[in-house]
This record gives structure tokens, C-alpha cells and sequence, in this order.
């Protein structure tokens, strides 16, 4: 707010009209970050303190906010009977821990990326049964090829390295078309993230590195397989 209406200059010291009471302007003491008061996925937007004791809040909700070491819950009695000591008409409701209220204000977007990370897992559990599938098939065609190579000399780490590397070549191809659609559709994600960016780069590189690790570890199981091949009794079968 001190940046939006009192640009390049110190605001402390400044008058405030303050709910066209222009009798009794309020003057700025200090300035403080700004604060989501709406919900935590919207910006903040210029906000102004007032001194309780000062101005007539008849027709607003006040709200208390205390710091404790100890369990919140603990304390709601011991504070309702010091608020009523004060004033014993004051109506005293919707008493929540600052947990709470964070979680509420961000339900909607935590159930929906909930489901979409649901989604994913499953989506990204079918990619790499796909990839194991498709490598195995691979692997049981080229069984004779296989025999051949090492009967001429091929050791199992080489069988073992071209299968590795066949199934790197779709993981690769995947990557790149993965991280390209996954770039273009950020921005829709973007409504229901709080704290990173929809491009954020340790996200996708992780996510990246993550499913490499992963993937690869789908197709040693083939690749395995691939260089326990006895080269004469796939020979003799071919």
C-alpha cells in the first residue's frame, strides 16, 4: 500500500482518511509487509491497520491471534474467560488454529491437485509397465541376434549395455515430449500452486532425473534377462 500511494517518499507521519471521517484523519505510524488476508493463492492488495482502541469497529469482526509454544486448543478457555472479563457481551466463535484456517483456504486447490497427482501416478505407472512390455518384446525377438553376438565374443555387459541402450532412447524420446506438453500446460496448473512457479526448473529436472532412475530400472529386468541368454540353446530353438 506504502508503495502503491506514497511512491518514492516516506509514509510515516502521513494522514489517512479513514471511512470519510475527514474530522479525524488517521496518521501512519509504521509499515509492515503485506499479508494474504483472502486466501494464500491470491495476491496481496493494499491493506491498512487500525488501532482497536481508537476507532469504532461496531459493525466488523474483530479477530485475536495469539502465539503459543504449547497445544492452541489448550488455551481457548483460558482466553474466552480473559475476553469476557473485558467485555462480558462479546460473542466468542469460530475458534481455529492458523493450521486450520491455511488448510481451508486452500481445500479446493489441494483436493484437485490431489487427483491430478492420482492421475499421474497411475499414468506414470502405465508408462513404465509400457516401457518394460516393449523392451521384453524387443529383447524376445532379437533372442537369436543376442546368441549370435555372444557367440562370437559379445560379453553379457555388452548385451546388457544395448538393451540399456534401446530402452534410453524412449525413455529419451518421452522426456522431451513430456517436458515440452508439461511446459505448454504450466500455466493452466498455476491457479492451484502456492509457493512454486509453474516452470519452476528443480521441479522438472527432479521429476526428470526421478522417472529416468525409474524407467531405466524397468528395463534392466529385460536387459538382464537378455544377457543370461545361453547362445547354443537359443540357437538350437531358432
Amino acid at each position: 500500500m506504502a508503495e502503491r500511494f506514497f511512491p518514492n517518499e516516506n509514509p510515516v507521519g502521513k494522514k489517512l482518511i479513514i471511512f470519510s471521517n475527514k474530522d479525524k484523519p488517521a496518521e501512519i505510524v509504521g509499515v509492515v509487509d503485506n499479508a494474504r488476508s483472502e486466501a494464500l493463492i491470491k495476491e496481496a492488495e493494499p491493506e491498512v491497520y487500525l488501532p482497536f482502541w481508537q476507532f469504532g469497529f461496531g459493525l466488523f469482526v474483530k479477530h485475536l491471534v495469539i502465539r503459543t509454544a504449547s497445544d492452541p486448543h489448550l488455551l481457548v478457555a483460558a482466553v474466552e474467560r480473559e475476553l469476557r472479563a473485558i467485555d462480558p457481551t462479546v460473542a466468542i466463535e469460530h475458534v481455529k488454529t492458523l493450521e486450520e484456517i491455511r488448510s481451508e483456504s486452500v481445500a479446493p486447490q489441494s483436493f484437485v491437485m490431489r487427483l491430478l497427482v492420482g492421475f499421474s501416478i497411475v499414468a506414470s505407472a502405465l508408462v513404465l509397465v509400457g516401457v518394460y512390455s516393449v523392451i521384453s518384446l524387443s529383447v524376445g525377438s532379437r533372442s537369436r541376434e543376442i546368441a549370435i553376438r555372444m557367440a562370437v565374443g559379445a560379453q553379457r555387459r555388452n548385451v546388457l549395455c544395448l538393451v540399456l541402450k534401446e530402452g534410453f532412447k524412449l525413455i529419451l524420446v518421452g522426456l522431451v515430449v513430456g517436458t515440452g506438453v508439461a511446459v505448454a500446460l504450466a500455466r493452466l496448473l498455476g491457479a492451484f500452486l502456492f509457493g512454486v512457479e509453474p516452470t519452476d526448473p528443480a521441479t522438472f529436472v527432479g521429476v526428470a532425473i526421478l522417472f529416468t532412475t525409474i524407467a531405466l530400472l524397468a528395463c534392466y529386468l529385460p536387459a538382464r534377462r537378455a544377457a543370461k541368454i545361453d547362445p547354443m540353446e537359443a540357437l538350437r530353438y531358432e
